[in-house]
């Protein structure tokens, strides 16, 4: 059975679909796109078959953490770069809600005290002039939780000294990051690009000024351009870094 909460419900400005449980709320939100305006969301706290960014495996942590997806069905000037924008709007929005400060690892993995709790993947789909926004955000698992799946880098809000209520939070953090974070904030970015919020994504990237390693190279991570692409100085000169994996000195037991 699926409970849904729509706009009138939550007196908020977008459609937002609440589900006590689902296989994928992006392959949900696939499936009811026609539900959608230009901007819309869902989410649950148990999603049984997710998929990790780089095809790697999921593990679920039902009713500890929160799975949203955000449909966005207007035009961005740059959608390239919406994975970065997307970091900083879920930064912003725990933030708010628990004071924390996290910094954002090159393109958007979210870390706090050094520690990943949030993930997230994004999909085109063209021939709907649409984009999927899938966020992963870890709330309360228990250590036990990340030892059992072998997540040595990755810890929860409530294991990093956050106060995490369960039963309101994942409403709140869906219902902030729906009218506010890709909405409000997507303003600017939908006509600008990542221009328009390029200075705070450097304030909070971790690459920056440390030793990095990517696939066909190595330096000092120096800038993140108006494409989104991470600048790498070595001794040869600049290289330019949109995709692929990046290891960060000092980060996730990199070396």
């Amino acid at each position: 059975m699926v409970s849904e909460m729509n706009k009138e419900q939550y007196n908020g400005f977008n459609d937002l679909y609440y589900l006590p449980e689902t296989d994928s709320t992006n392959s949900w939100a696939k499936a009811n796109l026609d539900r959608f305006g230009p901007v819309g969301a869902v989410y649950t706290t148990n999603q049984t078959a997710g998929r990790g960014r780089l095809g790697r495996s999921w593990t679920n942590a039902a009713g500890q953490a929160l799975y949203y997806t955000v449909v966005l069905r207007t035009p961005l000037a740059q959608p390239s770069t919406l994975p970065l924008f997307a970091s900083l709007a879920v930064a912003d929005v725990l933030k708010e809600r628990y004071g924390v400060d996290c910094q954002i690892k090159w393109p958007n993995d979210l870390l706090l005290n050094g520690k990943k709790i949030a993930g997230i993947l994004c999909e085109g789909l063209p021939e709907q002039n649409t984009i999927l926004c899938g966020i992963g955000i870890n709330l309360a698992q228990p250590q036990s939780c990340f030892d059992a799946a072998e997540l040595p880098h990755a810890s929860s809000l409530a294991l990093q000294g956050a106060d995490v209520n369960l039963e309101s939070d994942p409403g709140w953090l869906a219902r902030t990051l729906t009218d506010f974070g890709f909405d409000r904030d997507l303003y600017a970015f939908e006509r600008l690009g990542f221009e328009a919020c390029r200075e705070r994504y450097r304030e909070r990237c971790i690459n920056l000024g440390r030793h990095v390693h990517y696939d066909g190279g190595e330096g000092t991570a120096a800038d993140v351009d108006a494409e989104g692409r991470l600048v790498v100085q070595d001794d040869s000169g600049i290289s330019r870094v949109f995709t692929g994996e990046v290891s960060v000195r000092g980060i996730y037991g990199a070396l």
